[in-house]
């Protein structure tokens, strides 16, 4: 069996050790082994930690596939869930829009 270390990011099996960290031959993500707890924190557009149940304001106009209208700057966005394991990593309820997915990078805490 190998001592390989397996990507945080993509899961992939195919990595190597570089200058001290580790690098994947996949998605070419490098972290120092160790160091990955806080990978799994989700941080808004202005580097603030998000947690399950926070409220978030949209910070830019977002279109939506199949709905006639974006979501609009400024929206508030209440009781937020998180997912990490996801690019999209915050679901949510909007009114109007009802159920999706945000990216966390277009969100600010309120």
């Amino acid at each position: 069996m190998s001592d390989t270390i397996g990507c945080p990011k993509c899961q992939s099996e195919f990595t190597y050790e570089q200058d001290g960290k580790m690098v994947c031959s996949q998605c070419f993500y490098e972290w120092t082994p160790g160091e990955t707890a806080d990978e799994d924190k989700i941080l808004d557009a202005h580097g603030h930690e998000l947690q399950n149940g926070d409220s978030v304001v949209v910070i830019k106009d977002l279109p939506v596939k199949g709905a006639p209208k974006p979501v609009k700057a400024g929206t508030k966005v209440k009781n937020i869930r998180l997912r990490p394991d996801s690019d999209h990593n915050i679901d949510c309820k909007i009114d109007g829009f009802g159920s999706m997915a945000l990216k966390s990078e277009f969100v600010k805490k309120a």
